[in-house]
């Protein structure tokens, strides 16, 4: 066994801190990575705090990773010693179900997200990123282009995939509408991406001072969606709209923007269900309410290649390790712009 060390939460109700534990020996199949940032997603927040009622503690977070390898087993041939790599939100999945079969491990009955799940060789449950070092199965690990800011590009690991996939999914492209709603760690990668296959990108957000960043971040207009009349300019006009917001809200307002067989896909998981929608907004329209959960490996890695070629990474905020319960606070205020990615430099033994 490796002995490591990081960052975890004890209990729901205090701050994160040191942590020491063991990660299992490489098999020939693995890759041991050094860990050099990890994107902080709010997700780690709600697990760290049990809000989705499913932790197991100790808990040390993190799924958005990047770092360099340390030692490769006898039989991985992808990856050697000092390449700049991924891990994101899974390590391991069963491989032979039909969702594996075609590349969509995310969907897979049997995923091992990257901590708090049950590892496949020890039963233990996994650690994730916040943490020096990291064993992960070949399958599963990323290359990342040295040319990108490597702690910029952690936060595509998560938020990057997230929505990246959806827009893939739903053949996003020229000549389209496409809207984001929310203006957040995933809508400012929403906004690029769309941005970047050549869509005609119309920011969604409730805060006007959002207005100028949504510009630069590639957006060609920007609707505050409590005004009413602004809204309504946009009626059945959109292809596609990405919804990154993970708070409870009307999704009719989007839904009356669509064009017939356009879709709204949900990202974002309210901690309370949204209001039903209209069954006529949906039915007379023939619009599609839809939801997507990040994306597989291969797209992953179809992701990332398309970021080195096109230089998009995150606007992130770097931060030390110590400073993370800071950081979850901060982002519970949305006091980010926008993502938190943890220089793992300055994590103590």
């Amino acid at each position: 066994m490796r002995q490591s060390h990081g960052y975890a939460a004890y209990n729901p109700q205090t701050p994160l801190r040191t942590f020491h534990f063991e990660r299992r020996d490489p098999l020939p199949q693995d890759v041991l990575l050094e860990i050099l940032y990890c994107g902080v997603c709010h997700s780690d927040l709600h697990q760290a705090r049990n809000e989705w009622n499913g932790s197991t503690f100790p808990l040390v977070p993190g799924h958005e990773i990047i770092g360099r390898v340390i030692e490769a087993g006898g039989e991985v041939t992808a990856f050697k010693a000092g390449d700049a790599v991924g891990v994101g939100c899974m390590v391991d999945s069963c491989g032979v179900c039909p969702d594996c079969q075609e590349h969509q491990e995310q969907y897979c009955d049997h995923t091992v997200f990257t901590y708090n799940s049950p590892d496949s060789h020890t039963g233990k449950m996994t650690y994730g990123g916040y943490s020096n070092q990291i064993v992960v199965d070949q399958r599963f690990v990323l290359r990342i282009a040295e040319h990108l800011d490597l702690a910029a590009t952690a936060p595509l690991l998560c938020a990057g995939i997230t929505t990246y996939s959806p827009l893939r999914h739903w053949q996003v492209g020229p000549g389209q509408k496409v809207g984001v709603v929310g203006l957040g760690g995933l809508g400012h990668m929403g906004v690029k991406f769309a941005r970047a296959f050549g869509a005609h990108v119309v920011l969604f957000t409730t805060s006007p001072d959002k207005v100028t960043d949504a510009r630069r971040l590639g957006a060609h207009e920007v609707v505050i969606s409590k005004n009413l009349d602004d809204m309504q300019k946009h009626l059945q006009s959109f292809d596609f709209i990405l919804n990154t917001v993970a708070a409870k809200h009307d999704l009719d307002q989007y839904l009356g923007l669509l064009k017939r067989d356009g879709a709204l896909c949900l990202l974002g998981v309210p901690d309370s269900p949204h209001p039903a929608p209209s069954v006529g907004n949906l039915i007379f329209r023939r619009r599609s309410l839809a939801g997507s959960l990040i994306g597989g490996i291969r797209e992953t890695q179809e992701m990332l290649d398309f970021c080195a070629k096109h230089h998009i990474v995150a606007d992130i905020e770097l931060i030390t390790m110590s400073g993370i319960n800071n950081a979850f606070e901060r982002m519970l205020k949305s006091d980010v712009k926008y993502r938190f990615v943890i220089d793992m430099a300055t994590l103590e033994a």
